[in-house]
């Protein structure tokens, strides 16, 4: 019941979200996402003495998602310039403040790709013709690949996919986890997006959900590397909010490229 019921809330939240809030309120609540997701890897991999630097910090690296409100990937990129570039100007003026400045500019500098990029494209994909009816397939597959993953881990897992990274996973349960979203990926665009090919969303499902594992790894590499069980507390049983984003940030971006590419048409 600890993960059920926060689960069950987050889901039910999630779709009310993508469907009846306004465009500014899905900016407005996706960039408190980024931020809260950027203070919990803050505090998995960046090592300051100061608070303060740490604001200074997340607030630049949150320009990418404060550019998503334009609706264009170019301004969104150019977020993620004048962020990498906050963050060097950072690791320059305050020198003297961090235990590792080597390790705050690296670690800092990711996280504007890892978090705030990533972020900024759920947002100009909730901004494209159906982005609500996307966001929400790409959430089913995300979730398909975690349910199918580990089902299938469970019953046929032997073979390890990255013991040194994550124990847990194996490559039956990725099998599995993939086949899963696949299937679960076509049949709710039968329903909400029935005018596309079976076979194309199948694909898709596929690379989608291959990105979401690589995401999924990262995160652990992250907090492996770190000594984190999870990257939060915020949802009780779920762990962090990264925890629960980590596969929805790396798919989001293959997703728009599948998407304004025209590979659906």
């Amino acid at each position: 019941m600890e993960r059920i019921i926060p689960g069950l809330l987050m889901a039910v939240l999630w779709v009310l979200l993508l469907f009846l809030a306004p465009p500014l309120l899905f900016w407005l609540v996706i960039t408190a996402a980024a931020a809260i997701a950027l203070r919990e890897f803050f505090r998995m991999a960046v090592k300051t003495p100061c608070s303060g630097t740490w604001t200074l910090a997340i607030s630049a690296c949150l320009l990418p998602v404060l550019a998503a409100f334009t609706g264009t990937a170019t301004a969104v990129l150019t977020g993620a310039y004048l962020a990498l570039l906050g963050v060097a100007l950072l690791s320059i003026f305050f020198y003297s403040r961090f235990a590792d400045p080597l390790a705050f500019l690296f670690n800092a500098g990711f996280s504007v790709f890892y978090i705030s990029l990533c972020c900024g494209f759920i947002i100009l994909l909730h901004e494209q013709p159906e982005g609500s009816k996307w966001l929400l397939l790409l959430t089913v597959i995300t979730a398909g690949s975690d349910t199918g993953a580990y089902y299938a881990g469970r019953a046929f897992g032997r073979r390890k996919l990255c013991p040194a990274v994550s124990p847990g996973k194996t490559v039956n349960g990725a099998l599995g986890g993939v086949l899963a979203a696949a299937a679960a990926a076509v049949l709710l665009a039968c329903f909400l997006l029935p005018e596309l090919s079976s076979i194309k969303i199948a694909l898709a499902a596929v690379l989608l959900t291959a990105v979401g594992i690589v995401g999924d790894l990262t995160e652990s590499v992250i907090k492996r590397g770190s000594s984190c069980k999870d990257s939060g507390t915020m949802l009780g049983g779920h762990g962090g909010l990264l925890d629960r984003a980590d596969s929805l940030l790396f798919a989001a971006p293959m997703l728009y490229l599948l998407i304004t590419s025209g590979f659906f048409a």
